[in-house]
């Protein structure tokens, strides 16, 4: 790595210009005075790079990682099957049917919303779930607030179980190449330990009284306006089983053979395009293909940063001043700070490239970190703004002040059980 200065042109610095204004789109969720989201602005960032360094399309196309972005595909159309399917509406009816105290049903809704997570999309799970669990705190007298704040941390929490859960893990265990298992092995403790935590704070820590105990339904107008997950698919237990069967066959194939996990994906998503019953506009409609663009976007636009050297030099001049990203406490402080500023798939990327060889507990640590950040506030992550959003239009206010006295002490409490099971234990 270079510890020396180096001489920088006008291409250099136009495009760190492009690339301090894609992560400032990062931050802000778009670009003042445009109609542009993250994924536009990473696009746009993408195309602005390669005009201005001449950057074949073909070499731009090659610093884009097509494993993680066919992973990605692959299993969302994986979970588009299970949602489509009706399952993850049926689940959540089951659990609120059950004779459960207040805690207990609590309790339950943590560990599925979990668990699902750690399979399927997050943010699918969160879509779906919401309005059964609005509906279902609501016929039992229920305060809706605490259990909608627990589905959306739990999911976040219980994503990073697996190398699946969610796009930042798939990313970092592409790149780094980490084996499934040994992942899930160091990683479910922590986020066990997480659930827990998450459980008793809202069961009977200060989450518990958040927000009012009478949320009222809003004017019928207002209801549906601009939500996917309002019509709530009908149970058909044959396109669900054929879901769980694949996604089964996917897990037992990552744990217990060493079959390219991009292949075996798509592969698993083909079988379920094809179907009988449910069209594969359908089911493609449910493909997050903005979030595609913005990780190729993304990809290329650190790329050409990478070739300035200025990112080289500024991890060398911290290396001389004793801070070492491969290190347990920088990478933790990194990732979180850099989750909550520019989002946790961005954050991934930018540390990333210097984390080589580093060996598989920075792979972890970053994916942990990453992902248990996006609690700390309520733009944190996309899985917190959809269930705010499908809960307000279920009578229930989540805003950034609910949200935080929960998602505060709780990212806090997380973070520090990643810090000592990967320091002590890990």
């Amino acid at each position: 790595m270079p510890t020396t200065p180096l001489h920088h042109t006008a291409t250099d610095w136009g495009i760190v210009a492009v690339f301090a204004v894609v992560y400032l789109g990062m931050f802000l969720g778009g670009l003042p005075r445009l109609k542009l989201d993250r994924s536009g602005v990473a696009l746009l960032g993408a195309i602005a790079v390669i005009g201005l360094s001449g950057l074949p399309v073909e070499d731009a196309a090659r610093a884009i990682d097509l494993p993680t972005i066919v992973l990605l595909f692959a299993f969302m159309v994986v979970s588009a099957q299970m949602r489509l399917g009706g399952f993850y509406g049926a689940v959540t009816r089951r659990v609120g049917a059950m004779p459960l105290s207040r805690n207990g049903l609590l309790a339950a809704l943590i560990v599925v919303s979990g668990a699902l997570s750690a399979v399927f999309s997050n943010d699918i799970v969160c879509l779906a779930m919401t309005p059964v669990v609005a509906r279902l705190c609501l016929q039992r007298g229920l305060n809706p607030l605490p259990f909608l704040i627990g589905l959306a941390c739990a999911a976040n929490i219980g994503s990073a179980a697996t190398l699946i859960g969610n796009p930042q893990n798939m990313l970092i265990g592409s790149v780094l190449q980490l084996p499934f298992g040994g992942y899930v092995r160091q990683a479910l403790p922590p986020v066990l330990i997480g659930l827990v935590l998450l459980w008793m704070w809202l069961a009977y820590g200060p989450g518990a009284k958040a927000g009012s105990p009478h949320p009222s339904p809003l004017p019928r107008a207002e209801e549906g306006a601009n939500s996917p997950g309002v019509e709530e698919p009908v149970f058909d237990a044959w396109q669900t089983t054929k879901g769980l069967l694949v996604a089964g066959a996917l897990l037992l194939i990552f744990l217990f053979t060493d079959w390219p996990r991009d292949v075996a994906a798509l592969v698993g998503a083909g079988v379920l395009l094809l179907s009988r019953r449910l069209h594969s506009s359908h089911v493609m409609g449910l493909v997050d293909w903005p979030l595609l663009i913005l990780f190729m976007g993304l990809f290329v636009v650190n790329h050409a940063f990478e070739t300035t050297g200025l990112a080289a030099q500024a991890v060398a001049w911290l290396g001389t001043q004793g801070v070492h990203l491969t290190d347990p406490g920088p990478l933790l402080v990194a990732g979180a700070v850099l989750s909550n500023l520019v989002s946790n798939v961005p954050a991934v990327m930018l540390l990333l490239p210097h984390l080589g060889g580093s060996g598989e507990q920075a792979g972890v640590m970053l994916a942990l970190v990453t992902t248990f950040a996006g609690n700390l506030l309520l733009v944190g992550s996309i899985a917190n703004l959809i269930v705010a959003d499908l809960a307000r239009q279920q009578g229930t206010v989540i805003d950034w002040k609910r949200h935080a006295i929960t998602g505060i002490p709780v990212t806090l409490l997380t973070l520090a059980v990643v810090w000592g099971w990967m320091r002590f234990v890990g």
